[in-house]
């Protein structure tokens, strides 16, 4: 462990540098030097040069090679300190295509799932009435997704914006995932500490299959105390589990829409049973 960790330290300033040579060459409009040598060839295909621009703002193109990098640098810095959310979300971006696959079409043979996919709607302080939702009845969906924010001290404006997925549609996937996260944790009544953290990604994992949220619950437990280690896995693994088979998409509910719903309703029509106590 000592010497992955020491492998992780290394490995990180390469990403961070890499990244910025990859946005160095697209805000000077030339081809990265670290794919290509010499000029282009007369024989590149239309296809190909038009995958070395951004394909939405914030994209930036990376062949495989790179994706690997990244993905191995942002793997160690992940498991190293979970809170590193800007490496969960590269790790996240490199490793899901198939997943977010899936996902797509879940959504796309949904009516209110394909409505999202056509509308795009943000969850960020820009678009949130906080003041409205803090004045709902308690026992609302709004009203606590909004305790959930005040008690926790956070905001829906630091989710990562998607950088690495090369389709457009599938990026806004991504960042539709990421921006529920706050009302997964909302609805399945877990904390933001690494007990919570663990219990929604074995929830996550289930219902999405990106690799991601699979390392997170399986590596997750590692810094736990044998009390909330044994918690984790007689009480929180299996209702997790089983919350994430029984339960319909998460990303095909259009929670902006649902504000007034009580908790329990939502948990109930998504198909999440109600969280166990868990005390510690």
């Amino acid at each position: 462990m000592v010497f992955l960790l020491r492998r992780a330290q290394k490995v990180l300033p390469c990403v961070r540098n890499f990244r910025k040579v990859l946005g160095s060459c697209l805000v000077t409009g030339k081809r990265c030097q670290l794919c290509h040598t010499g000029q282009a060839s007369a024989t590149d295909s239309p296809v190909r040069e038009e995958a070395s621009y951004p394909l939405y703002p914030g994209h930036i193109p990376t062949t495989p090679l790179q994706k690997a990098l990244l993905t191995v640098g942002s793997a160690f810095m992940a498991l190293y300190d979970p809170y590193r959310h800007d490496m969960v979300a590269v790790l996240g971006e490199t490793t899901g295509y198939l997943a977010l696959q899936k996902l797509r079409e879940r959504m796309r043979n949904d009516p209110e799932g394909h409505r999202i996919l056509q509308e795009r709607p943000r969850i960020r302080l820009s678009t949130l009435d906080l003041t409205g939702l803090r004045a709902l009845p308690e026992g609302t969906f709004g009203r606590e997704y909004a305790r959930f924010l005040d008690d926790n001290k956070v905001s829906p404006d630091t989710r990562m914006p998607t950088k690495f997925v090369d389709e457009e549609e599938l990026a806004y996937v991504v960042q539709r995932y990421r921006e529920v996260h706050d009302l997964m944790h909302t609805l399945l009544g877990m904390p933001t500490n690494m007990l919570g953290e663990v219990a929604v990604k074995w929830f996550e994992a289930v219902q999405t299959g990106l690799p991601m949220c699979i390392l997170g619950a399986v590596f997750g437990p590692v810094r736990l105390n044998t009390r909330k280690l044994y918690v984790l896995t007689t009480d929180l693994i299996p209702w997790a589990v089983q919350s994430g088979s029984n339960a319909s998409c998460i990303l095909n509910f259009y929670y902006e829409n649902r504000w007034e719903q009580t908790v329990e309703s939502l948990r109930k029509e998504i198909g999440i049973l109600p969280p166990p106590a868990i005390g510690v």
